[in-house]
């Protein structure tokens, strides 16, 4: 494998950080699925910009202008992202994906009888945004954690007319499984619904391409998260037709929505500025957009080539660990199907506890538990109805230490070999009870804790 050329530009990659043994090594971060590290190029964008930085539009100094001038661009390179037309497509910015979600949830003006069509793989910010406004139909999955395509077509045969909205992810959260959005949106549009695309975890790892307008597979919605694409400054966005925003008012009012305002009547202002209400996060904006440039800039193409060798060879590394159990797709000729996620347990080890000894005595971030996708990673698990309703019973009373879940490592661009050598590296130690801390479980959280650990030693940030 050619050395990785987007490693350098990842700011924090390989710091130092304290093992529980008091030990520094390189930080190893297999946690990208949650959030990414900031991009060098975004952290110099941001410092030369933020001297100009001052309040957008109407503003007549020089930094409102230039300021104005920067955040209307960034609008522009988001929708070049996505492959958006902009003559006819908005940018809203927001805080994030599931701010995104939420807002299109009160954008869609729908009625009782309204149905929204979504799937068991979605996140929850893609499921419950749409449970107290429509009548919501989860696709099913196929038992290594596909969507169930067929399942899909039955759904739109059975309620036909009655589908507002289809709302799918483009790939899991959970196992990385890529799905087939634009055929989905194609059979969607049949029936006469739209389709929302949710990209956050897509995004990263392959282009997005809303299609022209006219084209049958054409993408009506498209959500996606900075933090998920080297850019956590707190900005997300929702790419969708102008006409259809402004057929009614926004749900969030205030300053910036508004052309004219009497005692008696308002007058709404034009897109984007009608759903960006207050000011807006300006430097978030431009970090966003900075990422998505450096992103095409290198190539989605490229950026998937990666990838897909780094997943093929963890694949084939973590098969050998003894009691490891990987979900999803295991076949690492077959990685094309999936983005760099990879969701596994190991046997008598408690996937809160696996979590804690890579952090505590590894040095690599990973997650544990199920990843804000619960009916999902219960399938995947194959939980019967009887286990499930037990965990549940415990959980809602306050003991989460036998929560079902696994442990997910998910790459970014910057990931390489090593990384998954470190991580393999400590499982086959764990499997072997080669670890020191004596961990203690704590049952309202269902985490595990080196007994006597002080916390965050002196030295690293604090407030």
């Amino acid at each position: 494998m050619s050395e990785n050329p987007m490693r350098h530009r990842i700011l924090g990659v390989d710091t130092p950080i304290p093992l529980l043994d008091g030990s520094r090594v390189p930080y190893v971060n297999l946690d990208n699925a949650a959030s990414t590290p900031p991009l060098v190029d975004v952290m110099d964008a941001l410092n030369e910009f933020m001297p100009f930085y001052s309040s957008v539009h109407r503003g007549t100094g020089f930094k409102s202008r230039l300021s104005t001038e920067t955040y209307d661009r960034a609008h522009e390179t988001i929708a070049e992202f996505v492959g958006a037309d902009p003559r006819t497509n908005a940018v809203i910015f927001g805080k994030n994906t599931t701010e995104a979600i939420n807002k299109l949830s009160f954008r869609m003006n729908f009625s009782p009888d309204d149905v929204v069509v979504s799937s068991i793989l979605e996140h929850h910010s893609d499921d419950l945004p749409w449970r107290n406004k429509a009548t919501v139909v989860h696709v099913q999955a196929t038992p290594d954690g596909r969507l169930d395509e067929d399942d899909f077509d039955r759904q739109l045969e059975k309620y036909g007319r009655r589908i507002k909205l289809v709302a799918i992810t483009g790939a899991s959260n959970v196992t990385g499984f890529l799905t087939p959005v634009h055929r989905l949106a194609r059979k969607a549009h049949a029936v006469g619904a739209k389709f929302m695309l949710d990209a956050a975890q897509l995004a990263p790892h392959r282009r997005v391409d809303m299609k022209p307008d006219d084209d049958p597979e054409h993408l009506d919605f498209v959500v996606i998260s900075g933090h998920k694409m080297y850019a956590p400054f707190g900005t997300g966005a929702l790419i969708g037709p102008k006409e259809f925003f402004l057929q009614n008012p926004p749900e969030y009012r205030g300053g910036g929505t508004i052309d004219l305002v009497t005692p008696d009547e308002v007058y709404w202002a034009g897109m984007p500025d009608r759903d960006e209400a207050g000011s807006p996060n300006v430097p978030g904006a431009v970090a966003m957009a900075v990422a998505a440039r450096v992103l095409m800039d290198v190539g989605m193409d490229t950026i998937a080539a990666h990838e897909a060798e780094l997943t093929a060879y963890a694949l084939t590394q973590l098969r050998d660990v003894p009691g490891i159990k990987i979900f999803g797709q295991t076949d690492p000729a077959k990685v094309s199907e999936k983005v760099g996620v990879i969701p596994f347990s190991m046997a008598g080890v408690s996937h809160f506890l696996l979590a804690s000894i890579l952090g505590y005595e590894g040095g690599i971030g990973v997650r544990s538990g199920c990843f804000c996708a619960h009916p999902y990673v219960v399938h995947l698990l194959g939980l019967d109805t009887a286990g499930t309703a037990k965990w549940r019973q415990q959980m809602l009373g306050g003991d989460r230490s036998d929560m079902p879940g696994m442990v997910r490592m998910s790459f970014g661009c910057y990931n390489d070999r090593s990384d998954v050598d470190r991580l393999v590296s400590m499982l086959y130690r764990v499997a072997e009870g080669d670890y020191q801390g004596d961990y203690r479980l704590d049952r309202a959280s269902g985490e595990y804790t080196p007994a006597n650990f002080d916390g965050i030693p002196a030295g690293y940030f604090t407030l």
